[in-house]
């Protein structure tokens, strides 16, 4: 069995307002050496095979296919077996 760890966050060229909100609050709370804040989002899929090469592809069309939107997202994902 593997686990994919996938991460989504803004592309560096999209206005991340989550981001900006969180940053601002933040800094209101005294925390001022905060360059940057981006909010993304993280998924867990468990994979019911020991197959890496597939289990790549699979989650990179997952990725491009459903759980992003590429003109906006970026995302990166790591397998480990489990």
């Amino acid at each position: 069995m593997l686990l994919a760890k996938i991460y989504i966050k803004p592309k560096s060229t999209v206005k991340d307002p989550q981001g900006n909100i969180i940053q601002s609050s933040l800094k209101d709370l005294g925390f001022l050496n905060i360059e940057n804040v981006n909010m993304g989002k993280y998924l867990e899929i468990k994979l019911d095979t020991d197959n890496e090469l597939t289990a790549s592809e699979d989650i990179k069309k997952m990725c491009d296919q459903i759980l992003t939107n590429p003109l906006i997202e970026d995302y990166s994902f790591v397998i480990e077996k489990i």
